[in-house]
C-alpha cells in the first residue's frame, strides 16, 4: 500500500469516521507546517491547533472536540497519533528488507525459522535459535545459541541478543566467571533497536514479553523480565534480575538498578535513576536540569552539606520542642 486513498477509505481502515468530503483524494501524510494540498495531518494537542488552522493540509486526523477546525474535510478519532500512524503506514515508501535469507548471513543447521522471515546481510544465528513467521532481522545482528524470538519481530541492525550476562564472583582479588546458561525469549510482535544488547540468562531465562519496544542503544541484563507493551527509549539501562511489569514507559537514559520489580503502568521520566522498586502505578522521575556551571557548583556545595544541616535542624528542633515544653 502506498496511496492515494479517499478520506472515507482512511476511516475505515483506521476506525474512525469523516466530517465533510469523504471522497477527497491523499497522496501524503506530512507535520501541519510543511503539508499541501495533497496531505493530511493530525492534532493531538490542543496547543497545535492555531498551526491546524494555518496549515494547508487538505484534511486533518483530529478528535471530534476539535471538530471546530472544520472547513476542511476531517478524519476524526478518539486517538489521532495512533490513527496517524496507521494512516502514515499505508503510505509507507520507506525501507524495507524483502523477505528471504542474504547470503552472506551465517545460521546455524539447527536453527529454525519461520515463514516469510527475513535476514539481513552478514547475520549470525545460533545454535538452537527459533525465529517465528515474519520476523525481520537487520544486517550484523548476532543471535546467541538458544534464543527465541517471536512472531513478527523487528531486529534492526547491529543488536546482539543473547550475549553473556555480567555474572562473576569475586575470590581473593580476582573475578570467576559464573556460566550464563539461561537463554533468551522474545515474544510476539516486539521491536529491538540499532545496537540494543540483550543478555542471556544465568540459570533462568531473559524474558522480553509480547509487543515490548525497546529503542537504539539499550542495554538489557540477565535474567531481566520486561512485561507486554512496555517502551524504552535510547540508551536505557536495565541491570540483572530486574522484573518490570506491563505497559510501562522509560525515558532516554534512565537506569535501573538490578534485582528490582516495577509495577504495571509505571513511566519513568528520561535520565532518571530507579534505586529502589515501584509498587504503585504512576510517573516517575529523579533528575536535575542541567543549569549554569557555577549555579551548579554552588548547589553541589551545599549538598555536601545536607547531612550535617539535617542534624543541625534536628537538634535545634529538639531544643525547641523542650523550649515549649517549659513555656
Amino acid at each position: 500500500m502506498a496511496g492515494p486513498f479517499t478520506l472515507d477509505e482512511l476511516a475505515r481502515r483506521t476506525g474512525g469516521w469523516v466530517e465533510g468530503d469523504g471522497g477527497v483524494l491523499i497522496e501524503r501524510v506530512a507535520t501541519l507546517k510543511s503539508a499541501d494540498a495533497r496531505s493530511i495531518s493530525f492534532v493531538s494537542n490542543p496547543k497545535y491547533r492555531a498551526d491546524a488552522l494555518a496549515s494547508s493540509a487538505r484534511a486533518l486526523i483530529v478528535t471530534d472536540t476539535d471538530a471546530a477546525l472544520a472547513g476542511r474535510p476531517l478524519l476524526l478519532h478518539a486517538n489521532p497519533y495512533a490513527c496517524f500512524a496507521r494512516v502514515a503506514g499505508m503510505f509507507d515508501r520507506g525501507i524495507h528488507q524483502a523477505s528471504g535469507i542474504d547470503p552472506t548471513a551465517v545460521i546455524s543447521v539447527t536453527a529454525s525459522l519461520g515463514s516469510g522471515v527475513s535476514i539481513g546481510a552478514h547475520v549470525s544465528i545460533g545454535a538452537g535459535v527459533v525465529i517465528g513467521d515474519n520476523a525481520v532481522v537487520y544486517p550484523n545482528v548476532t543471535i546467541y545459541p538458544g534464543t527465541i524470538i517471536g512472531h513478527n519481530a523487528i531486529i534492526q541492525a547491529g543488536a546482539v541478543i543473547g550475549s553473556d550476562g555480567f555474572g562473576f564472583a569475586a575470590d581473593a582479588g580476582t573475578w570467576v566467571k559464573i556460566p550464563q546458561t539461561g537463554r533468551v525469549v522474545v515474544g510476539d510482535d516486539v521491536e529491538v533497536g540499532a545496537g540494543t544488547t540483550i543478555d542471556r540468562g544465568a540459570l533462568d531465562d531473559t524474558v522480553i514479553g509480547d509487543g515490548v519496544k525497546l529503542d537504539n542503544q539499550i542495554q538489557i541484563g540477565h535474567n531481566v523480565t520486561i512485561g507486554a507493551h512496555t517502551a524504552m527509549a535510547g540508551c536505557v539501562g536495565v541491570a540483572g534480575s530486574a522484573s518490570i511489569g506491563r505497559h510501562c514507559t522509560f525515558g532516554g537514559g534512565a537506569i535501573i538498578l538490578g534485582h528490582l520489580t516495577i509495577s504495571d503502568h509505571v513511566h519513568v521520566t528520561a535520565g532518571s535513576l530507579v534505586t529502589k522498586s515501584i509498587d504503585a502505578a504512576g510517573t516517575y522521575g529523579a533528575s536535575l536540569p542541567a543549569t549554569n556551571n557555577r549555579d551548579w557548583l554552588k548547589n553541589a556545595a551545599h549538598l555536601r552539606n545536607l547531612v550535617r544541616m539535617d542534624e543541625r535542624i534536628r537538634a535545634l528542633e529538639r531544643e525547641i520542642g523542650k523550649m515549649e515544653k517549659k513555656s
